[in-house]
């Protein structure tokens, strides 16, 4: 690994002793009802191809975890066939996610962000994700930014879910802008990740109207749940391979009769 003065990797409860935790976690494709098997290619569209074996979700957190529980809670319920998680990192390394991480006995790790060059940390990361064979990169609330170098070893295989109807409050505090601005919808936006901010494909979005009786902490808490919802359909969507990317739009394939698949 490049670098130093970070957090060694905390492997799986079942394989402490090493870098490498088990190909797989407590949640695994296996143990789910039948479904399609596909992995993401790098073509630059972000077409996938399919191939045996489950897609491997890598997760990125710096906090609770909340979208990350979500995804795993969905995949245990087999909402999510032929999907697993195949490693959580965080750059926080006392982040509640790492901890919810281990006592689900999925592999995890902490890289510490702090007071080190961003190229050094993300060249880890990527070496981490890497070595532990992620199809597709989900960011579930984590707070940096992610460098070119990131985005080109991922190319069209990051995923991030940002609690406004994007372009729409773009950066932090999303709800509160919405809420100051005094807009009658906000929502959630779930997109691809490009190198710029907030700015990605957009592969869903779920509104909700802005309650007479809202404020901004309460809008924030409907929205969150939107979240749950809108990360795991949009990790479906992509992972079914059921699409093409059409300049900024993402555009379900119809399946013959003219529904989609």
């Amino acid at each position: 690994m490049k670098g130093t003065g970070f957090s060694p990797y905390i492997s799986s409860n079942r394989n402490r002793a090493g870098l490498q935790p088990p190909r797989h976690g407590s949640l695994k494709a296996s143990d789910q009802k039948p479904g399609p098997l596909n992995s993401l290619d790098s073509r630059p569209e972000g077409r996938p191809s399919v191939r045996p074996g489950p897609t491997r979700l890598g997760i990125l957190l710096s906090g609770r975890g909340s979208n990350f529980l979500a995804i795993a809670q969905s995949i245990r319920r087999g909402r999510l066939p032929g999907v697993e998680i195949a490693v959580v990192i965080s750059n926080v390394p006392d982040a509640g996610g790492l901890k919810a991480a281990a006592e689900l006995d999925l592999p995890h790790a902490a890289l510490v962000s702090k007071s080190r060059p961003r190229a050094d940390h993300d060249a880890d990361v990527i070496a981490c994700l890497q070595s532990h064979q992620v199809d597709l990169v989900c960011l579930a609330g984590y707070m940096r930014l992610l460098s070119p170098q990131f985005i080109a070893a991922f190319p069209n295989k990051i995923l991030n879910i940002h609690p406004s109807l994007l372009p729409a409050f773009p950066g932090l505090e999303a709800q509160r802008q919405a809420f100051d601005y005094g807009v009658k919808v906000a929502g959630c936006t779930v997109h691809f990740v490009d190198e710029h901010l907030d700015h990605g494909v957009i592969i869903l979005q779920n509104p909700i109207p802005v309650l007479d009786t809202d404020d901004a902490q309460s809008l924030s808490t409907r929205i969150l749940a939107e979240e749950h919802i809108a990360y795991t359909e949009a990790i479906a969507r992509v992972t079914s391979g059921a699409y093409e990317i059409r300049d900024r739009r993402f555009v379900p394939k119809m399946a013959p009769g003219g529904s989609q698949r």
